[in-house]
């Protein structure tokens, strides 16, 4: 099959693969969810050419991935965010950066561990001095809240899940996922610290994969006085 009859073929596998077939564009991507979003600042960050990141832009515009917000009028100059059918793209971005830190990066097991030479620890440390890119994530209370408190500084936990008393329970094999145990114990003992946090100027806010609702009976059983943001599309992950 060729290339350019990848976007006519009938499975849908070969029908995104000729949206985003290419590493560039998959990359293009990449760097605009993570708040890069002006042309210069995308070329920089990935060394490509102007003219084939010009054509990767046009492209992911023309398929509805990326739209153009002007922020220039003389010269005309844009900005390039995801739209809803870009931010699609999330998970498999996220599915093909776990593939290659275990496969690729690594010796193919599956680890979770904080050793000062794992490879989790290196892309950790690698986040220090981050800004988040902008965005809303619904909370248990109902509301759209920014990730980033209005404070100088923002304690943001990630946890997989946790369940309320009387809720729907976890699923077989939970307690074998790194990370899964000790969700609840995490977010009471912040709940627990929550004044010596706000002395010290910081918002504290938890995030999960699980939905608000959910969310929200788990925030309402635990008494936390802060919000649960509900990440359920992987938008900040």
């Amino acid at each position: 099959m060729k290339y350019t009859e990848l976007t006519d073929a009938e499975c849908a596998i070969a029908q995104a693969l000729g949206v985003v077939g290419d590493w560039w564009t998959l990359l293009v991507v990449r760097d605009v969810a993570g708040g890069l979003h002006r042309f210069d600042a995308l070329q920089r960050e990935l060394g490509v050419s102007r003219k084939v990141l010009a054509q990767r832009l046009a492209g992911l515009v023309e398929h509805d991935v990326l739209e153009k917000r002007l922020y220039s009028e003389r010269p005309p100059r844009f900005e390039y965010h995801l739209t809803d059918k870009g931010r699609g793209l999330l998970p498999v971005l996220i599915a093909l950066q776990d593939w290659g830190t275990r496969h690729v990066l690594g010796d193919g097991s599956l680890t979770a561990t904080s050793a000062a030479t794992s490879l989790e620890s290196e892309r950790v440390h690698d986040l220090v001095g981050r800004r988040l890119p902008g965005l809303d994530l619904a909370g248990a209370d109902g509301r759209s809240h920014d990730p980033v408190g209005p404070t100088p500084w923002t304690v943001l936990y990630c946890f997989p899940g946790a369940e309320a008393p009387g809720g729907r329970g976890y699923p077989p094999g939970w307690g074998d996922i790194p990370g899964a145990p000790g969700c609840t114990l995490e977010s009471t003992t912040y709940r627990d610290r929550h004044g010596d946090f706000a002395a010290a100027g910081a918002t504290v806010h938890g995030v999960s994969t699980q939905r608000p609702d959910q969310l929200a009976a788990f925030a309402g059983h635990t008494r936390l006085p802060f919000p649960l943001l509900s990440d359920v599309d992987l938008a900040l992950a």
